[in-house]
């Protein structure tokens, strides 16, 4: 009677081993940079915000906003009450824009009793530097407003131009909070 040949030889058992402890720790390695992973969807995550960081906003920190509802855009704007939102005076202000149905959120400078192109100064190492702001889309204004928030991280004066007018920008305390505040709120909201 011929012998059985045994299908689990002791080299096969190696195998097996060293195969399953590979993948094993091939798992574990690959969970770790799960997050990683690369987006090949096309989409632009620029403006995204999450649910979380949206209802953080909206719970905690949109009471210190005057609120308006743009049905027709399907946007709500949200103006902080520092920038003394009744005063007739030239200035701009940062409206942090909640776009529910895109879940993005965009964050615009908007002029005060002035028109665009929105012209600013301000000295830099002795000398006297000129921005200019044209009105554009979104990406334009998220350029605009970071080139604004470094500016304002040096602790730079601003001045608004106006017909040859020199306005200082932001120069009140409760301005300076409105706008530290807004730019904090809107970077945690697209935080991604």
């Amino acid at each position: 009677m011929p012998s059985k040949d045994p299908i689990l030889t002791p080299e096969l058992l190696k195998i097996i081993k060293i195969f399953g402890a590979a993948s094993i720790l091939l798992v574990v390695v690959f969970s770790f940079f799960d997050s990683y992973r690369a987006n090949n969807s096309g989409e632009d995550r620029t403006f995204r915000m999450t649910s979380a960081s949206r209802l953080y906003f909206l719970n905690l920190k949109a009471i210190n906003y005057v609120r308006e509802n743009r049905s027709d855009a399907g946007m709500v704007l949200y103006r902080h009450n520092g920038f003394g939102l009744e005063s007739e005076e030239e200035t701009l202000i940062l409206v942090l824009i909640l776009n529910s149905q895109k879940d993005e959120s965009y964050l615009y400078l908007e002029p005060k009793n002035i028109d665009w192109p929105i012209r600013l100064s301000f000295e830099e190492n002795g000398q006297t530097r000129l921005l200019n702001f044209e009105n554009g889309n979104k990406f334009d204004h998220l350029e605009q407003v970071t080139e604004l928030q470094k500016l304002l991280e040096e602790e730079v004066k601003l001045f608004l131009l106006d017909e040859d007018q020199k306005i200082p920008l932001w120069s009140s305390e409760s301005e300076k909070d409105a706008v530290k505040f807004t730019f904090e709120d809107y970077f945690r909201i697209i935080e991604n």
